[in-house]
């Protein structure tokens, strides 16, 4: 019996291996497995062998590059509960030794893009997705990406097991909160995720003001985040109210009075036409410094 299970695995692995032949993988190039394809049921084989002990309903996505896999489960509380209830996983599963490594989980994943995050870099899928559900949810964003170094499926910029977080409903009383973020592609095809976080506390006490850009360093493929201060500031706040280079569902916030303030404000290098006199206006609103507080976390 034991015999018959050890040819029976070599056999799986030899289909496997004519699979990773006729549909390029072995030429790195990312595809979504067909449930339906007589020749990916070896992928599916190996994928659902690989998970057999851990906790899922049904296998959603099986994305393919070089020799791991990119698996989404979903888990379901009840036969009879509704498909929007599930929560979802992400795994890397390897294809060469059955080993699996959790990735991201969370509810309501929504595949956006495809997104390429330095030059030369392979296309990545960009998600939302929220941290719960019936509740006051954080959405967060992040794209998935294949380490050659540690050769497995790996989610960007993770912080606490979460992605970045985007938007959030959970608004502290007595302060206004006003969120804007965008992907932009700047023109060059190279995407990065722009986040700004305005917090109003009213009289008394002036606002504060948190920009981030999230990219990847060019030259170690490695995540990067970074605050925007200085100079950036109101570059950054154009960009992200203007969202002229924008990818398709991955911007919210630009119709916010935030934004509408910003868009409307008049340059503070622009000069009146020859021979129109100047219009007087009053002087740009000059942001305050937050104190020394750690700021507030977005």
């Amino acid at each position: 019996m034991v015999a018959f299970a050890a040819i029976s695995l070599a056999g799986s692995f030899v289909a496997f291996s004519q699979q990773a032949d006729s549909s390029g993988q072995q030429s790195g190039a990312f595809y979504w497995v067909n449930f339906h394809s007589a020749k990916d049921q070896s992928i599916v084989t190996w994928v659902v062998r690989s998970l057999a002990v851990e906790d899922w309903t049904t296998i959603r996505e099986i994305g393919v590059m070089y020799d791991s896999a990119l698996v989404v489960t979903t888990n379901r509380a009840t036969p009879q509960s509704l498909p929007d209830t599930d929560l979802f996983d992400v795994w890397n599963v390897s294809l060469t030794n059955h080993m699996v490594t959790p990735v991201l989980k969370g509810v309501n994943l929504r595949w956006l893009a495809m997104l390429r995050l330095f030059a030369g870099a392979p296309m990545e899928p960009a998600v939302l997705y929220d941290n719960c559900r019936q509740c006051a949810a954080n959405t967060y964003f992040t794209t998935f990406h294949y380490d050659v170094v540690t050769r497995r499926w790996e989610a960007r910029w993770l912080n606490g097991g979460e992605g970045v977080a985007v938007w959030n409903t959970n608004h502290p009383a007595g302060m206004e909160w006003t969120q804007v973020y965008a992907v932009t592609t700047g023109g060059n095809g190279i995407a990065q995720l722009l986040t700004w976080n305005h917090f109003d506390f009213g009289t008394g006490r002036p606002p504060e003001d948190s920009m981030f850009r999230y990219d990847v360093d060019p030259f170690s493929g490695l995540d990067r985040t970074a605050i925007v201060s200085g100079k950036q500031v109101d570059a950054t706040k154009v960009a992200l109210c203007n969202a002229q280079d924008a990818v398709s569902e991955l911007a919210r916030g630009q119709d916010s009075n935030l934004c509408r303030e910003v868009l409307h404000k008049p340059l503070p290098f622009s000069k009146p036409l020859r021979g129109v006199p100047a219009r007087r206006t009053a002087p740009p609103h000059t942001a305050v410094p937050p104190n020394d507080k750690a700021a507030p976390k977005h």
